[in-house]
């Protein structure tokens, strides 16, 4: 098994300048959507060993609980100057009303989450602050831009003014389509684009991360595990909760797991083969993707946390990437992505500019 490193190198993230690990730690299922909220003491000394290992990219959401996991980060985790050595990644957008998720991406609802979020994390400033979700209602340019379509005027809108006003470093997105990417980034720059990429959702790579790469955004990969399919099959979905909410995702429907488990074997096969776990095989392979991409695994436990790091020290040939790549070719994959979260992606789009009416 490859060794966890002393410290993990840092990478840049777009090319508006900002720098962070490598590889992330994605703090939601220590709060929210895979079982029970994790018990609080054990996720901070686990994101404090991160930390010290030199994984310094933490991403988390307003959603995540909702608020718990910001405050679980808020609390203690960033105490202790621990703030100063960390790169903090939070969204906004999914807000939920009667309990039932809806996508906001008015300008008031920007500010007022904004002000929420460095509320909860205790922060002046927010590193990377993310739309989570794409509101289909109001055309991105007045989620980036404002409603005041006069920029001769300087009249900016919440993002940008919580970028001047210091209250936010870098703007993303979070499961954009190439074409709202391109209109966002065109009136103010989008440093990350947050998508889910792995062995086995790779739909992504066919117009949003070339997009990406011509507009010198950076990617942040979210799930490169396969919700920990790809570490450990099917035995991942026998010890799942109730709460889990994996439990209810297609690919883990048992119509659709004899076909799934099939791509993990062949990958659990070539890791026997290479000395390493499933897990850091998989991993290394969107490492392998290119020094302008974060993979950010999420864990609730520091000797998986220790295996994730490793697959920095997996290296593949481009004979070995082909190979892992024909495990999970296209049609391969069974089942979808998500239930009844349909907000992704590929149905992203917002109106025109000239949808939206200035009051």
């Amino acid at each position: 098994m490859a060794a966890a490193p002393v410290s993990v190198s840092r990478i840049k993230l777009g090319s508006q300048g900002m720098e962070v690990s490598a590889q992330g730690l994605g703090c939601m299922g220590m709060s929210a959507f895979y079982g029970p909220p994790k018990p609080e003491p054990d996720m901070i000394k686990l994101i404090h060993h991160a930390v010290a290992a030199g994984v310094t990219f933490l991403d988390t959401s307003d959603i995540y609980g909702p608020h718990t996991n910001e405050i679980l980060l808020g609390k203690q985790a960033l105490q202790g100057g621990v703030r100063e050595k960390v790169e903090v990644g939070t969204k906004f957008a999914i807000s939920l009303a009667d309990g039932k998720p809806e996508i906001r991406g008015d300008p008031a609802y920007v500010r007022a989450a904004c002000e929420g979020s460095l509320k909860r994390l205790g922060l002046d400033c927010i590193d990377l602050y993310y739309q989570h979700r794409i509101d289909k209602r109001v055309p991105i340019e007045v989620t980036v831009r404002g409603p005041s379509l006069s920029v001769s005027l300087g009249l900016m809108g919440e993002l940008k003014k919580l970028v001047e006003e210091g209250k936010i470093k870098y703007i993303g997105l979070s499961e954009a389509s190439a074409s709202t990417i391109r209109r966002a980034h065109a009136v103010h720059p989008i440093t990350a684009i947050q998508l889910e990429w792995s062995l086995w959702t790779r739909d992504a790579e066919e117009d949003v991360i070339p997009t990406c790469r011509e507009l010198g955004i950076g990617i942040v990969a979210y799930s490169p595990l396969g919700r920990g399919f790809l570490s450990s099959g099917t035995k991942l979905v026998d010890s799942l909760s109730e709460q889990d909410s994996r439990k209810r995702m297609p690919r883990f429907q048992p119509e659709n797991l004899d076909k799934n488990a099939q791509i993990f074997e062949r990958v659990n096969a070539m890791a026997a083969r290479k000395g390493c776990t499933p897990s850091q095989l998989a991993l290394a392979w969107v490492h392998h993707q290119g020094n302008d991409v974060c993979p950010i695994p999420g864990t609730t436990k520091i000797e998986n946390f220790n295996q994730n790091v490793g697959a920095l020290f997996v290296k593949l040939t481009p004979d070995e990437m082909a190979e892992l790549e024909s495990y999970a070719a296209a049609g391969d994959v069974a089942g979808g992505r998500y239930a009844q979260m349909a907000y992704t992606w590929k149905d992203s789009e917002t109106p025109p500019l000239s949808f939206w009416k200035v009051e």
